[in-house]
């Protein structure tokens, strides 16, 4: 019983630190990614979609990301969506393909974004503890009806501690990469 707890535990805190691998990934570091793209949307057909799923994105330069929409008549609208997402991008484009160039970042605006890192890596956090304070309820209530002895649950408890500051330390691993990332000039 205590098993299944934990092991239900342990998926729904890899989600966490999977939300927040996501989150890092759309952050702007001043180099090229196709991620960064992942958060705009563009309207297909009536449908806002995702740019990486009507169009092919590529990093021929560290600081270029280059769009080739499947069908010409998005180049416009893609461009038009990157204008309007809060990324700060300049596009332009040929008619057959939107080039982006990746500016470089003032140690401002690094300054900005490595707070803004802080603040997901803490909302990972926080999803975690909110994990194991569920688990630790569902535990106590085994304990209460019955189910398992003192000591098992102890046992539980114990290992559900360990298992959250694991997946914390590996928020604050994420975070220490992705500063480092940020800061790098």
């Amino acid at each position: 019983m205590i098993n299944d707890v934990i092991a239900d535990t342990k998926a729904r805190m890899q989600k966490a630190i999977e939300a927040v691998r996501h989150e890092f990934a759309a952050l702007r570091t001043g180099r090229a990614s196709p991620t960064l793209l992942e958060q705009i949307r563009v309207d297909y057909y009536g449908v806002p979609t995702p740019i990486t799923q009507v169009a092919t994105v590529t990093v021929p330069e560290p600081r270029l990301l280059v769009i080739a929409p499947w069908d010409k008549k998005m180049v416009k609208d893609i461009e038009k969506a990157i204008l309007k997402s809060e990324l700060g991008l300049m596009p332009s484009s040929d008619g057959t393909h939107v080039r982006v160039p990746i500016p470089s970042l003032t140690q401002e605006r690094r300054k900005e974004l490595a707070k803004v890192a802080h603040k997901q890596a803490e909302e990972g956090r926080v999803a975690i503890r909110n994990v194991r304070r569920e688990a630790k309820e569902m535990i106590e209530d085994l304990e209460e009806e019955g189910d398992v002895s003192e000591d098992e649950s102890k046992r539980g408890l114990d290992e559900l501690q360990k298992l959250t500051d694991k997946f914390i330390a590996e928020v604050d691993a994420l975070l220490a990469a992705k500063e480092k990332e940020i800061l790098e000039v």
